[in-house]
């Protein structure tokens, strides 16, 4: 919380009306919390194919000048994600959090898992370099096999599902990676500077056991069913553009057989709607979501006793499709749901133990994280004159379980990419001598511009989570966790014929011209 929105609270109390403060961007670049700002020594041990043993991390993380929201807990978030998509048999972290004269450092998109598969996916990158392999390879020789799951890792999180091999292997034949590496060849004869960035990554989403957050990690949802055949969804989850009100609404459409636009989801308003913990952690379908499908699971058992009462059938032999609840094997007897809400809500001929009317409340409580995964690849062409890096090409294939609507996933994914990959090339909070932020307005601070980035090609692989009963497993930070290490890796894949094994973030092009120039380790 910001010291402003408390006053605002008080003045506002104070004087018995509307209080509004609002910061200039200026004020909002110096005074909100800032992302990263953690530098990792890493030593890592491998056996001759390449396969981790083990790795030693010691981790420094800037604090900024006083905590936060949630300051302190980003870097264990590094630490809990640091084996990624591997077999990792052996990990010592030393985490020091520093505290500096800076803005604080809190939770931005990803909080703290970017950071891990960055280290993580920089470590494979170095061991195929050192030991002359491929770095697809050595990915796939560490992964863990879609046959050990549920796997338990060295940091002791339970993955739940994954595929690791098959999402790589759609991800090198959708870009033939083999024709890739030909061109590169054929271009660094001609003195021509290309580089091509694997990365691959596991993400912790669906924040949301109890356990592991300190103010609960359930999710409540209300489903009512009104006398005009409208259905009310009243959800805790709150999003602010993560597009709910249009997955719930698909999810009751398709569950209930109701027209989507008879669908209203309400959220936000605490007068309204009591209870609910929020959207963060890409809980909000994994988690919030599960609930609207307890929910509904109610609200359709109901429904199943009314049709069965108003056809003299058995429960058991009711199906519910569409709109119609019929009995099995008898296509011509059935009734409408709206025959089902008359009934209900007439309620002069109710089923034996039935109450009137048609809605449910559920709480769900999650009894573990979930884990979706992919595997980036990006092509990116380097000026040797000027060191100016264009990604000339960008493939992902992602997989975050159950998808409700594609176009919402891959527009998570659009946003997220973007930021990854401004994060490797532009980004950055800049102090100078004096402790003075330089970089306080948009002319100073380079946010990521279309005409900047490539068009995205995506692709999916499914694998359910059995963490709830939607299999879903969340995408909002997906994008931005795979794509910084794919940059990074494909730029210091470009310059490596120069000696070159690593480039600082954000890699601009006075630092690869410079890295180029001195074949040295930046």
């Amino acid at each position: 919380m910001y010291a402003e929105e408390f006053l605002a609270a008080h003045l506002s109390r104070t004087l018995g009306r509307p209080v509004k403060w609002t910061a200039d961007r200026t004020e909002g670049f110096l005074a909100t919390t800032h992302g990263r700002d953690q530098l990792n020594e890493v030593e890592v041990g491998v056996d001759g194919e390449g396969r981790l043993l083990g790795m030693r991390v010691r981790m420094l993380q800037d604090l900024g000048a006083y905590h936060q929201l949630l300051t302190p807990v980003v870097p264990t978030l590094t630490v809990l994600m640091l084996p990624g998509c591997y077999r990792l048999p052996s990990l010592e972290v030393h985490l020091s959090g520093v505290f500096t004269n800076k803005t604080p450092t809190d939770a931005y998109r990803g909080a703290g898992r970017p950071e891990a598969t960055f280290l993580i996916e920089r470590v494979m990158d170095h061991i195929a370099a050192e030991l002359d392999l491929d770095p697809a390879e050595v990915r796939r020789r560490n992964f863990i096999a879609a046959d050990e799951f549920p796997a338990i890792t060295a940091t002791e999180l339970l993955y739940d599902s994954g595929d690791y091999h098959t999402a790589l292997d759609r991800l090198l034949e959708i870009a033939d990676y083999a024709g890739l590496r030909r061109e590169q060849e054929e271009r660094r004869a001609r003195g021509e500077v290309m580089g091509i960035g694997v990365s691959t990554y596991v993400e912790i989403c669906g924040i949301g056991p109890s356990a592991a957050l300190p103010a609960g990690g359930w999710e409540a949802c209300t489903v009512e069913v009104r006398r005009t055949g409208a259905v009310v969804v009243k959800t805790g989850v709150s999003p602010h553009g993560q597009g709910q009100e249009t997955t719930f609404a698909q999810i009751v459409a398709d569950r209930l057989g109701v027209p989507i636009e008879a669908v209203e989801i309400a959220h936000g308003d605490t007068d309204y709607v009591p209870e609910g913990i929020g959207t963060f952690g890409s809980r909000g379908l994994a988690v919030g979501g599960a609930a609207l499908s307890l929910a509904l699971d109610t609200i359709r058992a109901k429904a199943k006793k009314f049709a069965a009462h108003l056809l003299e059938a058995h429960e058991e032999d009711i199906e519910y499709e569409g709109d119609r609840l019929g009995i099995k094997g008898a296509p011509d007897r059935f009734v409408t749901l709206e025959d089902v809400i008359g009934a209900a809500y007439l309620a002069t001929d109710l089923p034996e133990g039935v109450e009137p009317g048609l809605a449910a409340t559920h709480f769900f409580e999650p009894p573990n994280f979930t884990f979706p995964f992919g595997a980036h690849l990006c092509v990116v062409d380097i000026d040797p004159e000027t060191g100016e890096p264009t990604l000339r090409r960008y493939v992902a294939v992602d997989d975050c379980g159950n998808v409700i609507n594609p176009m919402i996933v891959d527009g998570q994914l659009h946003g997220g990419i973007a930021q990854g990959i401004a994060q490797a090339l532009f980004e950055e909070a800049v102090y100078d001598r004096n402790g003075q932020l330089v970089t306080g307005t948009l002319m100073d601070y380079a946010l990521p511009k279309a005409s900047y980035l490539p068009s995205y090609e995506l692709h999916r692989t499914t694998t359910p989570t059995p963490v709830n009963p939607l299999g879903a497993k969340g995408v909002g930070e997906a994008g931005t966790i795979g794509s910084t290490p794919c940059v990074i890796n494909a730029i210091v894949d470009a310059l490596s014929p120069y000696g070159v094994r690593h480039v600082e973030m954000p890699a601009r092009p006075e630092k690869i011209w410079r890295a180029m120039r001195s074949g040295a380790t930046e």
